[in-house]
């Protein structure tokens, strides 16, 4: 990690101006925001569990469509 340290006698802007360029210089902001939006991946697991839930609720959903208690929507 890169250590920014104000010189005795420095302006604020300079000092500014030399921790945006060290920022950008050493690439962990561009990497912090590649990954800022990334969700880690399912496991093997968790998707069974995923898959048989959504199943389950299909199966829930058709029920009451074919009782009549959920009305039709159409499909696009």
């Amino acid at each position: 990690m890169a250590d920014f340290n104000r010189k005795p006698g420095e302006s604020f802007e300079s000092f500014l101006r030399k921790f945006k360029k060290g920022l950008k210089n050493s690439k962990r902001l561009e990497k912090a925001r590649s990954t800022q939006h990334l969700a880690p991946k399912k496991t093997k697991r968790q998707q069974k569990i995923y898959a048989l839930t959504s199943m389950e609720m299909r199966r829930k959903k058709e029920l009451l469509r074919k009782t009549g208690k959920l009305e039709e929507t159409q499909n696009r």
